[in-house]
């Protein structure tokens, strides 16, 4: 009875426990579209069809995101626009420093996993995303 007790108490201990934010950064790279986004205030918004997606791109703790738009023949429409950024390890979270010549703010990256992105804004929005998937038709 007492090594059960043990293990509920380790299964506990560990499921609880804040997963390492320095794992999210092997999953940032690649082409998401948003699915979701639930407000600071609770109000959430579905995404059904984006006609543009963002590009990460992560290497040494540093990257750029770019908006693309999708075509029919597996291309991408791609602007010069690109905001720079830097990851930190900050109060146990990833944070995303963003820095254009026109701005600086910061994101939290909540959970990166192969099949989603968790992204809070500093407003308090949390944007989900999905892989991007090729139309096929």
């Amino acid at each position: 009875m007492l090594k059960n007790g043990l293990f509920i108490f380790i299964l506990i201990i560990t499921s609880c426990s804040k997963p390492n934010p320095e794992t999210f950064i092997k999953h940032i790279s690649g082409y998401w579209e948003i699915e979701k986004v639930i407000t600071y205030d609770g109000i959430e918004k579905q995404y059904n069809f984006n006609q543009s997606i963002d590009y990460f791109e992560v290497k040494d703790k540093k990257g750029i995101r770019k908006k693309v738009q999708p075509q029919l023949n597996g291309n991408f429409i791609t602007t010069k626009d690109r905001e720079f950024f830097i990851l930190e390890i900050e109060n146990d979270s990833l944070r995303i420093y963003y820095t254009t010549p026109l701005s600086k703010w910061k994101e939290t990256l909540v959970s990166a996993k192969e099949n989603q992105l968790i992204i809070k804004n500093e407003v308090g929005n949390l944007y989900f995303y999905k892989p991007y998937q090729k139309i096929e038709l």
